[in-house]
């Protein structure tokens, strides 16, 4: 069996130690490079910063297993043909978990205040969680553990997703109503939404209005979720209070975008939540196991729905 690694050519010594020792936890036995030929690979692990862009030569390969969460950059591409498997790990979960508790946590202390020292000694004591509503957009793995986080820390979480969820201490909605509904009430949004042509600029205009005046925006999940002109537009008049965005439509942020700038704006340097290479391995051996044995892939991507 041959597994070819077609990620970043960078992270090609961490992921050879990772998926070696995961490989062998698993009880597989396989040649691992990155660069086999293409007809003699079995398994293609990838991301699409790494080196491949056409799959058809690699006829021999039954799945192609991707190291990220998200999938637009390869899903749209007409030269795959294999089954193909986003990742779902329980260290971008936590990752991600950690970064967005954080992120909530100062804008409902108001952090950003007592920091700068922009209060003086005018002390302004913040509400408790539990009369703080937090709006999650994307209900998947993601959304769903940072939810689930904010729940126990006793805010009122609100959760959408496209198809009807079930979340432990999250009131959940679902479709074009369920959107609005949650939208109305949160004082903090997270955006965690997966990129299709269905969730392109879901905030925008109309949306940010449906937002309580002073709400927060904080965007870790795709950059194309936000209409930035209408959300510069809503900064600028008061409505948002601030945005706190991690992801662009064009990386690394352009030098002259206006979200360098703006006083009501944080860039953070795609930093929410990184792919491991040691708890991602364990779920790329964990799928082959599952192809050899027949058994259904993990987090198989539905190449409609987009994700």
């Amino acid at each position: 069996m041959k597994v070819l690694y077609a990620g970043h050519p960078s992270k090609w010594p961490e992921y050879r130690s990772a998926l070696t020792n995961a490989f062998a936890a698993a009880g597989l036995t396989a040649e691992l490079s990155d660069d086999f030929p293409a007809a003699e690979v079995d398994y293609i692990v990838y991301a699409p910063n790494g080196p491949v862009r056409d799959f058809a030569p690699y006829t021999r390969a039954k799945a192609v297993l991707s190291l990220w969460a998200g999938v637009e950059k390869i899903v749209g591409n007409p030269t795959l043909t294999q089954p193909l498997t986003r990742m779902v790990d329980r260290g971008l979960a936590e990752g991600m978990t950690e970064w967005v508790t954080g992120q909530v946590l100062r804008h409902h202390l108001g952090l950003d205040r007592v920091i700068t020292g922009g209060l003086g000694w005018a002390p302004q004591v913040p509400p408790l969680a539990r009369d703080r509503t937090v709006g999650i957009l994307g209900l998947g793995e993601l959304g769903r553990a940072s939810a689930e986080a904010l729940a126990r820390l006793n805010f009122n979480v609100h959760g959408y997703s496209r198809s009807p969820k079930s979340v432990p201490g999250v009131t959940c909605h679902s479709g074009p109503g369920g959107l609005s509904d949650v939208l109305s009430v949160s004082e903090i949004l997270v955006l965690l939404l997966p990129n299709t042509p269905e969730t392109e600029n879901i905030l925008n205009a109309e949306t940010l209005a449906l937002l309580p005046k002073g709400a927060v925006i904080i965007n870790p999940g795709r950059g194309a979720l936000i209409d930035d002109d209408a959300l510069l537009a809503a900064l600028d008049n008061g409505h948002i209070a601030h945005a706190t965005l991690d992801v662009f439509r064009i990386e690394p942020l352009p030098p002259e975008h206006p979200y360098w700038t703006h006083p009501k704006v944080t860039v953070s340097p795609h930093v929410a939540a990184e792919t491991r290479a040691e708890t991602a391995a364990e779920v790329i051996a964990e799928n082959i196991r599952r192809s050899k044995a027949g058994e259904p892939l993990l987090y198989l991507v539905d190449r409609e729905a987009g994700y």
